[in-house]
């Protein structure tokens, strides 16, 4: 059976519709056609999914992908274009876990985040200073966003909709194409969005909206046990050398606008 089949069929019955009335009034197609999608003996054209989507006003991408019995369907129904189903871990007490993605697994999130076992999975922490609303740890990669280095962990809170970025403030980006992200929010448009690294050797770039799976904004960080951050000595000179790279980008950007 497979997943798109066992959610037309929870969704047909959360209407109290028959096959029949189903297939003949909504899709104007024949039941025994109908029924070959439900048993999963058949697959459905997509004429017939943008109908289903449409009438349980459900993402195709959800009809095909994601459990949706496993969720209440009326969250579901709330979210923002059924962008995501954010699984949710709490404790025995009802409170929210920090779950924590690990390094090496890090590129497995892309696939599991929707999946309530990949995410019951994760090791979990809690801090009681971050109670309102709904937080995650991801693993720093690269230099682009200093201090965070290798072995450090970002705490962001979930957000919901595109219209809560805030200019300036930094945020976990989750998309298709690069994976797991830290970048700072500096505007959006219509398509997309444009953010920035805080260290100054990467430009800017923009993240297609269709492509966001996910969006956390910065609440706290884990840093390794050695980290020092006033202590300009450890910074090793992969380091040194992109900040200098950085600054020369800026002095060849200046040059060129008095020219």
């Amino acid at each position: 059976m497979s997943t798109f089949a066992d959610n037309i069929r929870f969704l047909r019955g959360k209407r109290g519709l028959s096959q029949h009335a189903f297939a003949n009034d909504i899709l104007i197609i024949s039941r025994d056609r109908y029924s070959k999608y439900e048993s999963g003996r058949s697959e459905a054209p997509y004429e017939v999914l943008i109908k289903i989507s449409k009438y349980f006003n459900i993402s195709i991408d959800l009809l095909l992908t994601v459990d949706i019995r496993k969720y209440p369907l009326e969250d579901i129904l709330k979210l923002p274009d059924n962008r995501i189903v954010l699984p949710v871990v709490v404790d025995q007490l009802g409170n929210n876990s920090i779950e924590i993605v690990p390094q090496k697994a890090s590129m497995g999130y892309l696939s599991g985040y929707g999946d309530p076992e990949y995410i019951e999975g994760l090791q979990r922490i809690t801090l009681p200073f971050l109670t309102n609303g709904k937080y995650r740890a991801f693993p720093a990669l690269g230099d682009s966003m200093p201090p965070f280095k290798d072995g450090s962990y970002i705490i962001g809170k979930y957000v919901e909709n595109f219209d809560d970025l805030k200019p300036g403030k930094s945020y976990v980006f989750v998309t298709l194409n690069d994976g797991i992200s830290y970048k700072r929010f500096t505007s959006r448009n219509t398509k997309s969005i444009t953010v920035a690294a805080d260290n100054s050797f990467y430009k800017p770039y923009d993240i297609p909206l269709e492509e966001i799976v996910e969006i956390w904004q910065y609440a706290s960080g884990i840093f390794p046990e050695d980290f020092e951050p006033e202590n300009f000595d450890n910074y090793n000179l992969k380091d040194m050398f992109l900040e200098l790279r950085g600054d020369i980008r800026k002095l060849d950007d200046k040059v060129s606008t008095i020219k």
